[in-house]
């Protein structure tokens, strides 16, 4: 999937001049966790965020003041942290030259963005101008929708033990012999060897994941690959 799928284009956004004040209070009645700062053009050059909020002056959660040392050898880093605390205009708090996404961008690379940056919503620029908002709000909402869809589907008892042996030939983790699927009525018994709990739920989850699929049962043999011992499926 694309972030054009998912993205949100009516877009709330600030002004670098907008002050905390309104930006906080638009976040806290819209539900949204940050805003796009464009300038007078509606060119993108910032993003304000809850993160970039946490250490403010009015709350007593600036942190330690600029130590002696810091203020005489880097006085321009101890003067921008009393701006990022200090400031009441979006300007001295936002994020400048935020990371951004296209509306071509896949959901794969977004997500990837999100936990290795570790934040909650991303710009979608097109020919450098601002057409939407991509958060992991959308992502959980594109998740549902395609979980409910999978849902409603409905395969066969051929098509359902297809799907599982395919699945488990893909998977590099997988035991490369051993392994049975059978299905009846669309209740899969899982049979064979398997050489770890992990190995066991992930054989597990990729049955479970399969449209139309009511039960799964495990009958699965877990052999210790230290000893050799053999423990049969828990009753």
């Amino acid at each position: 999937m694309k972030v054009s799928e998912v993205m949100v284009r009516n877009v709330i956004s600030v002004q670098p001049q907008t002050t905390l004040l309104d930006a906080a209070r638009i976040m806290v009645s819209n539900h949204i966790s940050g805003l796009p700062v464009l300038d007078e053009r509606g060119a993108l050059v910032g993003m304000v965020t809850e993160g970039d909020l946490l250490r403010r002056a009015e709350l007593g959660t600036e942190g330690e003041p600029a130590g002696w040392l810091k203020s005489l050898l880097r006085p321009a880093a101890a003067a921008a942290d009393y701006v990022a605390t200090h400031s009441r205009h979006v300007s001295g708090v936002m994020t400048h030259h935020p990371i951004f996404v296209t509306p071509d961008t896949s959901l794969s690379e977004v997500s990837q963005l999100m936990l290795r940056k570790r934040i909650k919503r991303l710009p979608v620029l097109e020919d450098n101008q601002l057409v939407g908002v991509v958060s992991r709000a959308d992502l959980l909402r594109a998740l549902v929708n395609q979980l409910l869809r999978e849902r409603q589907e409905c395969g066969s008892d051929d098509e359902i033990k297809t799907r599982i042996e395919t699945e488990l030939a893909r998977a590099k983790w997988a035991p490369r012999s051993g392994l049975h699927v059978k299905v009846k009525d669309r209740v899969v018994t899982l049979e064979g060897t398997i050489f770890s709990d992990e190995e066991r739920r992930a054989v597990l989850t990729i049955a479970e994941n399969v449209p139309g699929v009511k039960e799964v049962k495990d009958e699965l043999l877990y052999v210790d690959p230290g000893s050799g011992i053999a423990f049969p499926a828990a009753s």
